[in-house]
């Protein structure tokens, strides 16, 4: 006969259950209600320390006999005289309001046959100290390291959790556990991210091809010690004849090192104004500016290309404006297809006169 049962009910199990059996109803609860699986039903966290901290008490034997006989408050309490009739309090009114999530004294992580010192004489609280339940987290990673990764055929969904690799009896992978003090804490292990920079490169640059060094600095981190460095990288990149604003570069693990790993790092091309042409696409288009007089009577102009040749460019008039003249092959070449060059695009602007006199706007009627 024990004195009350709430322990044994949030694991499912009955008070005769044996340790193989309370490992194994602990493992499937734990996978059920476990946080990072129950993202969005905050009731399956409450639920998951639950499961914890009864199995963190019924899984040693020594404060599992002590819970049997006298019930969780006396064993909260750390001991004292033994209630009347061996009947056991629940604080706070219910299993859900039982102190938990802190560390609890050194030596009392979850799972496992560690020892507890109750005292049976005195008053109240006399001897031996509180008992506080560990983090659940903490128990749970306990209870990976000591083998309860290797009950199922599920060890893939639970090593998600864990860190591990789905080895057996909780060796291999890499925990997301670490020591703390005198007790444990879950640390967490950020996800590895990719950082994007900007490589701003001129017109010229891009149509040519280059070859760029880049120095950055990376934040190293040491798994031994924790501390964190900053070291110098240089980064070797070939930029291609043809490479458009958007394209990426990108570096695999050269980043910031953190625990999850090291940032991957993506250079995306930018192209720097360039004073004469516009890209568009493998096209460059440049305009020449004509006053009313030239594009009327016409004009001559010298027309530079992106790869140093000049083409003369003439018209006898008039000229309208969005006139365009298309010279093949003198744009920007395709990355993909490098002996392919878009085309060169010339278009006309014609600025009009902003006033005439009446002498002027006579004269153009009788011309015109």
């Amino acid at each position: 006969m024990v004195a009350e049962t709430k322990l044994y009910d949030a694991l499912s199990v009955s008070p005769t259950a044996s340790q193989e059996e309370i490992k194994k109803a602990y493992r499937k609860a734990a996978l059920k209600f476990h946080p990072d699986k129950n993202k969005d039903n905050p009731s399956a966290g409450e639920k998951f320390k639950e499961v914890s901290q009864a199995y963190e008490i019924l899984s040693d034997p020594e404060k599992r006999k002590v819970y049997d006989q006298y019930g969780l408050d006396f064993l909260l309490r750390g001991g004292g005289e033994a209630p009347s009739g061996a009947e056991g309090g629940m604080p706070g009114g219910g299993f859900g309001g039982m102190p938990g999530g802190f560390a609890g004294m050194p030596g009392m992580g979850g799972g496992g046959a560690r020892s507890f010192h109750f005292t049976t004489g005195g008053g109240p609280g006399g001897g031996g100290g509180n008992f506080s339940f560990s983090n659940p987290e903490s128990i749970f990673a306990d209870f990976f390291k000591q083998g309860g990764a290797g009950m199922g055929d599920d060890d893939d969904i639970f090593a998600q959790f864990t860190g591990g690799g789905g080895s057996r009896g909780g060796s291999g992978g890499r925990s997301k556990f670490r020591e703390s003090g005198g007790g444990r804490r879950r640390a967490p292990t950020p996800e590895v991210t990719t950082v994007e920079k900007p490589l701003p490169l001129s017109l010229e640059e891009l149509f040519n091809g280059v070859h760029k060094k880049m120095k950055i600095k990376r934040k190293t981190y040491d798994d031994g010690s924790g501390k964190r460095n900053v070291e110098d990288k240089i980064l070797d990149m070939d930029i291609l004849p043809g490479y458009k604003a958007g394209t990426k570069i990108k570096f695999k693990g050269v980043g910031d090192q953190e625990e999850g790993g090291t940032q991957d790092l993506h250079f995306i091309v930018q192209e720097k104004p360039h004073e004469v042409f516009k890209r568009e696409d493998d096209n460059l288009r440049m305009y020449v500016d004509l006053d009313l007089k030239e594009a009327l009577t016409g004009w001559t102009r010298t027309i530079p290309t992106i790869d140093g040749k000049k083409f003369t460019l003439s018209k006898g008039g008039p000229t309208g404006p969005g006139y365009t003249e298309r010279y093949p092959h003198q744009g920007m070449p395709n990355s993909k297809k490098p002996k392919e060059r878009g085309d060169m695009i010339v278009e006309v602007k014609v600025k009009f006169p902003t006033s005439l006199t009446l002498a002027q706007k006579a004269h153009l009627k009788d011309i015109l």
